[in-house]
């Protein structure tokens, strides 16, 4: 600690002519910003070849090897729904979970076989062969079939039953007359297990589909209902923010509380109940959710877990009561700023359009391409020459799915491509909303008399100055999130495939870089927010604005702990609040125990689709509403710290924040003197002998300056 000023950097000296965000300013990272258009026009090529390429449909029908669409209504295949693998030991291949087909030739058909067949005792009885024949390929003359023709070789009887069981029979190995060898069914019901993928997914999927196409609208009558409770929460919080943030805090509670009492009553109601005893690692996965909903354990589970979210809550409110009362002015404050900057209530508005047209757009690219493969065919020749002759045995195999195109070869990269820029204009639009907001707050605080002093618009001023001047700072902090966010991703996808390997060492590792790298993503989102809060203030570039703002933290340390994070925390509790009163009357709706509306509730597969479907969307439509405030109080909270160290209060270097937050600051400054002065006398009392004079020294120096931050 030779030097403290090296972790904190120098206090801003008094400026007579700053008055807030500064309106001469340049453009900043340009580079970067070339670079960002550049990736936006290759982002938008891969996007056109993906649409050009690609057939969306694949994803919910089954194809034969044709691409033809099994039982679509109107074409020659609507009576033939289910698809019918020629071999499926084929199946049992990680490409069916990377291209959701299987490498062998597929066909629809009406029904599956039920019964055991080979194509040499196909030809041995006709009816044997009418039978058979419904299995072949369309144009295939069973008459002029030999056995020695490489054919489809045997079927099996499968019965396809509830949760993706195949069944083949009472037999433990079968003949592939072709191979002239026998197959073990063990075989079988490993390459089954993989076709269950393919088959589950697709079934669950189409049962989803189904729940949306009958609940869509009170899916969106909720969303609704959760921005209008968003909206009047916020509302009242500006008029009455501290009643609203104690309301809060006890309904945040009761609602919890409710949670618990619930399930409580759930599991005593399933007490003695034929099946109600089974564990959850008896049950096994299952498509239909609702199974798990009759069993005791379930409701056991659910009631543990929010009881341990209802005492940690109860606990943090115990051990932070004194600062609560701080971190409500805050948001008295803070409510004082969004009341004169009332058009920054409806930017999220803003932001939400524009990521859902990123989530659009990766998603449609994400789908187009991986569904264009065709089936590719081969001709069998045994023999090479130069002799021109007629081959009557000559035929098209089945080779592989995709294509030996450019695009194929290379598109597991246009994939990935697509995934780092989904991350990168993601973070882009994020930061935008960021650095237009700080903006429009720093002019508010920055505004000696208010509102007279506060530009008009400051809104829209400052996201015509984030664009014009700072898309490429923007850009810059998005892509370093967005590299951090694609290595995560790598780090998961590696934890997939070695989730079978017995390497400990390997493992260890891999967990202590995905530990490594979210502590990492954590910590870059909360340095750029404050370094977009810099840009926006004094519109220099990236690194600038972010070595200001962390030295401008450490310089205010302790009340980064004090006052931010307590704040928002405060503001988590009012996003869980409305997130758990959406979700509980959804619930009721959507389970029928409403009985004013039961006649209007849909009949559903999964009734947790449109409930988990409205929460979620009540948690983004809150942390909309509730991100202005956050950003607004940790846009005046570095504003303040700055108003400390340019002014001292005098008639000469008036402060610009208000009485309240000046009170504010009092309180805390009066705790960290506290605090100073013992560790000045723990300092001074350690003995000398343990304690040389320099680092007595060093100790009195950190503690004089980290008084002077305070």
């Amino acid at each position: 600690m030779h030097n403290f000023n090296v972790f904190t950097g120098e206090p801003r000296k008094f400026d007579p002519t700053f008055k807030g965000p500064i309106y001469n300013r340049g453009c900043t990272d340009i580079l970067c910003c070339i670079l960002f258009i550049l990736a936006l026009l290759g982002y938008f090529a891969v996007g056109i070849l993906a649409w050009s390429q690609g057939d969306p449909r694949k994803v919910i029908y089954p194809t034969d090897s044709k691409g033809q669409f099994c039982g679509q209504v109107g074409s020659p295949l609507e009576k033939k729904p289910l698809l019918f693998y020629f071999n499926i030991l084929k199946c049992a291949s990680p490409l069916v979970l990377l291209e959701f087909q299987c490498p062998t030739t597929q066909i629809c058909v009406e029904r599956c076989p039920n019964k055991f067949m080979t194509l040499v005792k196909a030809l041995l009885k006709e009816d044997d062969r009418e039978y058979y024949k419904q299995f072949c390929k369309e144009g295939v003359d069973m008459t002029k079939v030999s056995s020695g023709q490489e054919r489809k070789p045997f079927y099996l009887e499968f019965l396809t039953l509830k949760g993706g069981v195949v069944v083949v029979g009472n037999k433990t190995t079968f003949r592939d007359d072709y191979a002239e060898k026998n197959i073990n069914a063990t075989d079988f019901l490993e390459a089954s297990k993989k076709s269950n993928v393919v088959v589950e997914a697709r079934a669950v999927a189409m049962r989803i589909f189904e729940d949306y196409t009958q609940s869509w609208h009170w899916i969106l009558l909720g969303l609704v209902i959760a921005m209008l409770v968003s909206l009047i929460f916020i509302l009242l919080l500006r008029c009455l923010a501290g009643v609203m943030v104690w309301v809060m805090i006890i309904m945040v509670v009761i609602v919890i509380g409710y949670g618990i009492f619930h399930c409580y009553m759930q599991y005593a109601s399933l007490k003695g109940q034929a099946g109600s005893d089974v564990t959850i690692k008896d049950l096994g996965l299952q498509t239909d959710f609702s199974v798990y909903l009759q069993i005791r354990q379930t409701w056991l589970a659910f009631m543990i877990i929010l009881c341990i979210v209802e005492v940690v809550i109860i606990l943090l409110l115990i051990f932070l009561r004194k600062r609560l009362l701080i971190a409500i002015a805050l948001i008295k404050e803070a409510s004082k700023a969004i009341g004169h900057v009332m058009s920054s209530l409806f930017y999220p508005l803003l932001t939400f359009a524009l990521l859902s047209l990123v989530i659009a757009y990766w998603a449609i690219t994400a789908v187009y391409p991986k569904k264009n493969n065709a089936h590719i065919l081969l001709d069998k020749i045994h023999t090479f020459s130069n002799i021109t002759a007629e081959c009557p045995d000559a035929e098209c195999l089945f080779a592989f799915y995709g294509g030996e195109t450019l695009y194929h070869k290379y598109l597991i990269l246009f994939q990935f491509y697509n995934v780092f820029l989904f991350f990168w204009c993601a973070n882009f639009v994020t930061a935008l909303g960021q650095v237009t907001l700080a903006g429009a707050f720093a002019s508010y605080y920055w505004a000696f008399k208010k509102p007279e002093d506060i530009p008009a618009f400051p809104v829209f001023n400052s996201l015509g100055r984030a664009l014009r001047y700072h898309t490429g700072s923007l850009a810059f902090g998005s892509l370093i999130l967005a590299i951090v966010q694609i290595i995560r991703v790598l780090l998961e996808y590696l934890d997939q495939k070695l989730k079978g390997a017995q390497n400990k060492c390997a493992k260890f590792l891999l967990s202590c870089l995905k530990c490594c790298f979210w502590c990492l993503e954590k910590f870059i989102k909360f340095l750029n927010r404050n370094a977009y809060i810099m840009v926006a203030i004094y519109g220099k570039n990236f690194c600038t604005s972010a070595k200001d703002a962390f030295f401008l933290l450490m310089r205010n340390i302790v009340r980064v702990a004090v006052l931010d994070k307590v704040t928002d925390f405060l503001l988590f509790l009012g996003k869980l609040l409305i997130v758990g009163i959406v979700g509980i009357c959804s619930f009721f709706f959507f389970t029928g125990k409403i009985k004013i509306v039961e006649d209007a509730t849909p009949t559903l597969n999964y009734y947790w689709v449109p409930i988990l479907t409205v929460v979620f969307g009540a948690y983004l439509i809150a942390h909309g509403f509730f991100s202005v405030y956050a950003m607004c109080v940790d846009t005046l909270f570095l504003c303040f710290c700055e108003d400390l160290e340019r002014n001292d209060g005098s008639s000469d270097k008036p402060f610009f924040m208000s009485p309240e937050l000046h009170q504010i600051l009092s309180i805390e400054k009066n705790n960290a003197k506290r605090f100073c002065s013992i560790a000045k006398f723990t300092a001074t009392t350690k003995n000398t002998s343990v304690y040389s004079d320099t680092s007595q020294d060093q100790t009195m120096s950190f503690c004089k300056n980290l008084c002077k931050c305070i």
